[in-house]
């Protein structure tokens, strides 16, 4: 609780005094005359019964002062808040968090008591809504501004939202204390009371107490220090932002900084023990800076970006304006330990995040059902930004899975559409998923290759000038780009583009009516083609209803690129002439569909594939191999067939390909190993290491190469030695050997560290190794290589010994809980015991991470998506209705039922064929003199 003095020091700086000097009765609000009568608290009832706040009155500044004890883990603070009244009431709702509110009291535009007979007002709590009500004995009048003025206190927080506290170890072994803030999307009212809503924007001025030994930081940068035993820190004035983009941290760390081409200072912090890993995230942020203000057109609104790597974050990265805070995996970048892996995903973190600081920051979506105007975009802008910073990352290799990611959550029943309801905070958490990132990304995707790269370029730009320190929905971007929508296009070589011109000619194309089909509807359309004669025959089916789709195909001869929009295509025709051989539809997958081909079509695809692969893209041959899995969970096409178009792959040369028909085979793998199938694991583990025998056996145990050759050699050599390949398992024994006698500081390779380390976890020396080097190490790209491998072990008591790690939190921090459960569940002697855990400790874990959040989704979809029988499938169910009250808050418990019924219909309809093919292509074999 703040005291009187600590009160009348606050309204002395609102007023624009120095240092701390004069009498405090100088210091007191004027009060006015006459007397106002005010009812008690117990007399009044809450006045809003909505989850959302009233419009009537509109915060336009914040001025906020907080004092961390990082020793008592607590906080005092006080807030002032000027707002605009729109309507005459006598009540000001806002929202606060478990804060101790101490007093509250409002004043005019001349920092008067509204009353002078009670100048403390009553307040009023809705929990259940998170709000507070704050009665006024005066009627405060429309058109007229106020300032609210609240004293609280609160414990900085045991997790991961509001104002909450980390720590980390020192080089000496001493424990560290650092308090730092994450509010997105509804946390910043655990930090101090506010209008956390994202169209309330306002201005903010922060002002930070801390010991001399720390340092602070916010949004803007410190403009007047002051000192008197403790520090205090002012900040400049923000600009207009919403409350989720509000940060502070309180810590003693170290930066490096470097300055833009435009003169922005960047700045990267860590924990002084983890320096020297902060050189690579600044050469980025810099980089990407500079790119985005070329990109937009528009130069960067602060004078700072701060990117500091927090020991205990939940989420990657969160994109506060001017203050972007990292775990420290997605920051930190240590050469002799990171992996060529590690460095794409430190800088395509760092480009999303950046990306943010005009999508979401300079403009916002107006309300959370269209967060994906923010991750959509930040998501796309990764790929687009780092593959012009870094082309040497490949990163257009990547954007296929993305959206293949997309299509496996899109493709059930309890897929929502990108633009979805969602109001109270446990929805709001959902939304922030692979429809709004991944999917979003990808109908941009689609867009900008409908529209071409210039014009989706200014037509964003556009969108971004127009809203600028604002707020913005779905149909603010759509006309934004529609103005730029051409009638025809040419994009290159032989290609014609006439989408208006071809199916329905004279009409023309509504951008807005087109996008509403993909981000108001759930789901992807499936296009099932058929060759008759001359005529291409489509018709899409059930996924939705009425639908654009900017169908693109490449054929044969003379690989004609053509593009057709098409409106109705419940049933169209397309004449391509006799001479063509063959027709793939989607070129590179610019569409965000699924393509069928019907009667003998996907033979002709196999044999084209067989006989003459590079007649196709690697993106077309990726996307073959996809859709064909796809399509046989959905039960469009047998398993066999999709085995035999993926048998080309022995002459595969591009990692894409090659990697995404490697990823089918396996999981089917395990799924068939957490089956009691031995036999048929063991012959389809035969099968695999025969399959990919050359690949594995052209690889070097080096760091050597392009980035797509490393990605290749990383992940098939962590196959390998999993499926027990004995030349790939006495080489990573080898490594492992000459790593434990040299007592862990023998830099092996880094693409092949995380397979080295998994075979040494196999046994009692190694895996005990593995968990001290664990504990010791100070580089978290090696300690989640560690971690991986600890999780490997196919003894059941360790990976027991590991979830009881996590638990505690100490020795394995509660940040990596959830992966270490989806780690163990993806274990063969594991997925029972990570489920087991999960139904044991469910409280526990939704107190740890929050209802709704990633970590929470990210469990419950991990370890059930690992089952596949219906008795699996009747636990999970039981489970669920258990926590029923919980459960029924939350769209993720039937994304994970949905998804272990397929899993269970795939067993029903493939686990027999499966055997059968094996048998057949083992007989065929042996025929030809080949030994399995």
């Amino acid at each position: 609780m703040l005291s009187v003095r600590l009160l009348g020091l606050f309204f002395f700086l609102l007023l624009g005094g120095g240092q701390c000097q004069g009498s405090e009765s100088t210091l007191s609000p004027h009060h006015p005359e006459g007397e106002t009568f005010s009812p008690g608290a117990d007399s009044l009832s809450f006045p809003w019964s909505r989850v959302r706040l009233p419009r009537y009155i509109v915060p336009l500044h914040y001025r906020l002062l907080l004092h961390p004890n990082l020793t008592k883990l607590s906080y005092t603070g006080s807030v002032q808040i000027q707002v605009d009244v729109q309507n005459n009431t006598n009540w000001v709702v806002l929202h606060s968090k478990g804060l101790q509110i101490s007093s509250a009291t409002i004043l005019d535009e001349n920092l008067a008591h509204l009353s002078d007979k009670v100048p403390v007002l009553p307040v009023l709590h809705n929990p259940s809504h998170e709000q507070i009500g704050i009665f006024s004995p005066r009627v405060l009048s429309s058109g007229q501004k106020y300032f609210l003025y609240i004293e609280f206190a609160a414990e900085l927080a045991d997790g991961f939202y509001g104002f909450y506290r980390s720590s980390y170890t020192s080089s000496t072994g001493e424990t560290r204390t650092l308090a730092s803030t994450h509010f997105e999307p509804t946390s910043a009212r655990m930090a101090f009371p506010c209008f956390d809503e994202p169209s309330f924007k306002a201005s903010f001025s922060v002002r930070l107490r801390r010991s001399p030994e720390f340092i602070s930081l916010s949004n803007m940068p410190v403009v007047s220090p002051l000192a008197d035993g403790l520090m205090e820190d002012q900040f400049a004035e923000s600009v207009k932002m919403s409350t989720y983009l509000v940060a502070f941290v309180v810590c003693d760390f170290k930066s490096v900084t470097g300055t833009t081409s435009s003169g922005v200072q960047v700045s990267i912090y860590a924990a002084p023990e983890k320096w020297l890993q902060t050189h690579y995230a600044l050469e980025v942020a810099v980089k990407m800076l500079d790119f985005y203000e070329d990109y937009f057109n528009i130069k960067y609104p602060l004078p700072k970006q701060d990117l500091i790597a927090i020991p205990d974050f939940q989420s990657g990265a969160m994109e506060n304006w001017g203050l972007t805070t990292y775990r420290e995996t997605s920051l930190l970048f240590d050469p002799h330990t990171s992996s060529i892996s590690d460095r794409l995903w430190v800088t395509m973190v760092i480009g999303h995040e950046l990306a943010h600081q005009w999508f979401g920051n300079l403009v916002t979506m107006k309300w959370w059902n269209d967060i994906w105007l923010n991750e959509g975009f930040a998501r796309y802008m990764e790929y687009i930004s780092v593959e012009a910073t870094y082309p040497d990352l490949k990163v257009e290799e990547y954007l296929l899975h993305t959206c293949f990611a997309a299509v496996g959550l899109d493709s059930l029943n309890s897929s929502r559409p990108i633009s979805s309801p969602a109001e109270n905070p446990t929805q709001i958490k959902e939304m922030f998923d692979t429809v709004s990132y991944d999917k979003g990304a990808c109908i941009l995707h689609m867009l900008r290759h409908f529209l071409s790269d210039n014009v989706f370029q200014s037509g964003i730009v556009r969108y971004l000038r127009k809203y600028s320190y604002s707020n913005a929905h779905n149909q603010d971007l759509w006309e934004s780009l529609g103005n730029y929508t051409p009638l025809y296009s040419c994009v290159y070589g032989h290609c014609v583009h006439r989408c208006v011109q071809y199916l329905f000619a004279g009409e023309h194309l509504d951008l807005k009516a087109m996008m509403n089909t993909w981000t108001l509807q759930k789901g992807l359309p499936l296009v099932t083609v058929t060759r008759k004669g001359r005529r291409l025959l489509l018709k899409q089916e059930r996924f939705l209803r009425t639908v654009y789709v900017s169908m693109t195909f490449i054929t044969q001869p003379s690989f004609l690129f053509l593009t057709v929009c098409c409106r109705h295509c419940f049933s169209d025709s397309i004449d391509v002439g006799e001479e063509v051989g063959w027709v793939k539809v989607n070129a590179d997958m610019t569409g965000y569909y699924v393509v069928h081909y019907e009667d003998e079509g996907w033979d002709v695809m196999s044999k084209l594939l067989r006989y003459n692969h590079t007649a196709l893209s690697y993106k077309d041959r990726t996307h073959l191999i996809h859709n064909s899995v796809q399509l046989v969970t959905a039960g469009y096409l047998s398993l066999d067939k999709a085995l035999d178009l993926i048998s080309y792959l022995t002459h595969e040369t591009h990692t894409v390909p090659f990697l995404q028909g490697l990823g089918f085979l396996e999981s089917i793998y395990h799924m068939t190993e957490k089956r009691d199938e031995p036999d048929l694991t063991r012959n389809f583990r035969t099968y695999i290491l025969q399959f990919a025998r050359a690949v594995i056996d052209g690889q070097t145990w080096s760091d050597d190469g392009s980035m797509s050759e490393r990605r290749l050699r990383s992940e098939v050599l962590l196959l390998a030695c999993y499926l027990e390949d004995p030349p790939c398992v006495e080489q990573a024994r080898l490594l492992f050997n000459h790593w434990l006698q040299s007592n862990g500081t023998l830099s092996l390779p880094t693409d092949v560290a995380e397979t080295v380390y998994s075979v040494g976890a196999q046994d009692d020396r190694g895996w005990d190794s593995l968990l001290h080097a664990y504990k010791t190490s100070i580089s978290e790209a090696q300690k989640s290589k560690f971690l991986f491998a600890l999780t490997s072990s196919r003894d059941p008591a360790k990976l027991h010994r590991l979830l009881q790690l996590g638990l505690e939190g100490r020795v394995i921090r509660t940040q990596d809980l959830s992966h270490l459960i989806l780690m163990v569940s993806r274990n063969s002697r594991g997925h029972y015991l990570a489920w087991d855990l999960v139904k044991k400790n469910w409280d526990t874990l939704v107190q740890k991470f929050q209802l709704g959040s990633f970590c929470i989704r990210h469990i419950i979809v991990g370890t059930t998506g690992q089952f596949s029988s219906p008795e699996d499938l009747a636990d999970v169910r039981l489970f669920f209705d258990s926590i029923q009250e919980q459960a029924s808050q939350m769209r993720v418990t039937q994304i994970a039922l949905d998804n272990v019924q397929k899993n269970v219909r795939w067993v029903q309809r493939n686990l027999e064929p499966l055997k059968k093919w094996l048998t057949q292509l083992f007989k065929n074999e042996l025929a030809k003199g080949y030994n399995f």
